[in-house]
This record gives C-alpha cells, sequence and structure tokens, in this order.
C-alpha cells in the first residue's frame, strides 16, 4: 500500500492582531489527490488562514510546510508549487488577460518557447477567448474571477489554493470550474475556501469548518452530512389530495420523530425524521403506505442537508465543542 503523499501541511497555525485572535491554533493536512474544503461563517478566520498558508502573511505561530518546505525557512521552493486565487482576484486592471497572463508567465518563469502556447492552452481551458484582449477592469465580476483561476493554474502547480473560486460565477460558469477542479485533484493537492457548501459535496474530499479563528469540524463530507437531523430520512413525494392521509398513518409508525412538508404544485414532499439515523425506516414506510393503499409517486433516503449541520455546528462554537470526525 503506497503512503499517501502530504503536500500541505500546517500545525498549531495561530495569528492574532494586537489583542484580537483572529486564528487559533489550526492544524490540516492536504495529501496530493485530495480536496480539502475550508468552511466558516463571515470573519471565522478562512481569508487570513490562506494568506498565511500562501506566505503573505506571517503567523504568530504556528508550522506550514509546502511540498515539503518550511515556508518560513524556504520561502521561494514553498511559493513555486502553489498556485493562488485570493479573495477578490486581484489583477492589473489595465492589462488584457492575454496581457496578463503572459506577464505572469514570465514571473513564474516558464520558458519563453513554450509561453505563448501555455498561456493559449489556459485561455481556452478557462473559456477566456472572446475577452482575452479586453481590459481586465472592463470584464465582469466572472470573468474577471475566470482569469484569476486562469493565472492560478498557469504554472501547472502541485497545491492549489483558492479563495472562493466560483463566487460570481453564474451555474454553467460553476459546473465548468468545479470539473475542472475535478479534473486536476488526481495529482495536485486544492485547499478550496467556500461558502457554497454543495461545492464541498461535489468536488471536495474533505472537509473543515472553523469559527471563530479555530477548528470546529474536521472529517470527509459524508461525515459532515451524517451529523444533519435528516441523515437517513425518508423524503416521500406524494400527491396534495393524500397529503392528509399520509401523515395520519405515518404518524403512528413509533420509529419517526417528526414529519416535515413542503408543497410544490399538485405535489408534496413529505420528510420524514427518525428517532435514529442507525434506523432503517423505507420498507416500515413502504409497507404502510401499501396498507392503506397510498401512492408514493417517488421516495428517497436523504444524506444529510448540509446547511443545517453547519448552522448546528456554528452554533455550538459558541460552547467551545469541537466535533471530530
Amino acid at each position: 500500500m503506497t503512503l499517501a503523499e502530504t503536500l500541505v501541511e500546517v500545525i498549531g497555525l495561530t495569528k492574532s492582531f494586537g489583542s484580537i485572535k483572529a486564528v487559533d491554533n489550526i492544524s490540516l493536512s492536504v495529501n496530493r489527490g485530495e480536496v480539502l474544503g475550508f468552511l466558516g461563517p463571515n470573519g471565522a478566520g478562512k481569508s487570513t488562514s490562506m494568506k498565511m498558508i500562501t506566505g503573505f502573511l506571517t503567523p504568530t505561530s504556528g508550522t506550514i510546510k509546502i511540498s515539503g518546505n518550511d515556508i518560513s525557512v524556504n520561502p521561494i521552493e514553498a511559493k513555486a508549487s502553489i498556485g493562488y486565487l485570493p479573495e477578490g482576484a486581484p489583477a492589473y486592471g489595465e492589462m488584457t488577460p492575454l496581457n496578463f497572463l503572459s506577464f505572469v508567465a514570465e514571473v513564474r518563469g516558464i520558458d519563453n518557447s513554450a509561453r505563448a502556447s501555455r498561456v493559449d492552452e489556459i485561455i481556452d481551458k478557462i473559456h477566456l477567448e472572446r475577452v482575452a484582449h479586453q481590459p481586465i477592469d472592463t470584464l465582469s465580476k466572472g470573468f474577471k474571477r475566470r482569469v484569476g483561476i486562469a493565472q492560478a493554474i498557469l504554472h501547472d502547480p502541485e497545491i492549489l489554493i483558492l479563495d472562493e473560486p466560483t463566487d460570481g460565477l453564474d451555474p454553467n460558469q460553476k459546473h465548468e470550474i468545479r470539473a475542472l477542479i475535478k479534473e486536476m485533484a488526481a495529482d495536485k493537492a486544492i485547499l478550496i475556501s467556500t461558502h457554497i457548501l454543495e461545492e464541498v459535496e461535489s468536488v471536495c474530499t474533505k472537509a473543515i469548518i472553523i469559527s471563530n479563528g479555530g477548528v470546529i469540524f474536521s472529517g470527509s463530507p459524508l461525515e459532515l452530512s451524517s451529523k444533519s437531523r435528516y441523515h437517513n430520512a425518508i423524503t416521500l413525494v406524494v400527491s396534495n389530495k393524500d397529503v392528509e392521509k399520509t401523515t395520519k398513518i405515518l404518524k403512528e409508525l413509533e420509529e419517526i420523530m417528526a414529519i416535515e412538508h413542503i408543497a410544490e404544485a399538485e405535489l408534496t414532499r413529505v420528510t420524514l425524521i427518525p428517532y435514529s439515523s442507525e434506523v432503517e425506516i423505507s420498507s416500515l414506510v413502504k409497507a404502510r403506505m401499501a396498507d392503506y393503499e397510498c401512492e408514493i409517486l417517488q421516495l428517497y433516503i436523504e444524506q444529510g442537508r448540509l446547511d443545517e449541520v453547519f448552522r448546528s455546528l456554528t452554533n455550538q462554537q459558541k460552547s467551545g465543542e469541537v466535533i471530530r470526525s
């Protein structure tokens, strides 16, 4: 069995601004082939942590190793391994994407003979062709974000650190960027800060939640969703005419703690929340509905709802509780 290659290792990372502790003793690691989702409410310390991991900000204490290099000892070697998309995707506004990426390619030391073809390849990959000759200042937020992603991957780094990579993108663009992240993940270590919980489910293999500067959850997206009260809940889709009858007969099942409804035109989604997520109740539900001749139009078992888990965990943090899986 091949041991995982750790490309990003952070131990005891702390940052104080005067009396304010913005980041408090954070530790994390990202191996080659992993995508780590870095979550937290606004002001939790995500961007500050990423600035320290990339060497833009000096920690108050802690150790950061990038591809085996301590970033405080060998900063140039460490930073050469990183592609970084900062918050806001800053760029030289008077430059065009083509000019800017050519400049970044030169700074990154890409050989002159390969520079133009590499820039063209990235422009094509990120779909910047139609704005390649337009000043960056005149671009939409979504295209500016794409330029930021393009410069981050231009030198094909083995580590990508992306702060809100799909911020400002439309649904189609988000899908493209997520697909690109999945494609690149096989041979890179990728750290993504995001507010979009569906992004964690879509592309991440690990997740960390921080609040008030400290880690309150560390585990897989599946482990995170399993903390939801909706984990292994059953959702039925029934005709509106059957909702009252369905609710009445299913309330009698002692395994069900609560029943919730969401009406959608002529249909209603009925969610059954069990007392224990360890108990499989779909067969009981189907049998009960069949006994009373109630039609089930659709039935599925929920993995859990990340937005509900996120709210729950960040509220628990007020009591100082840390959840690890």
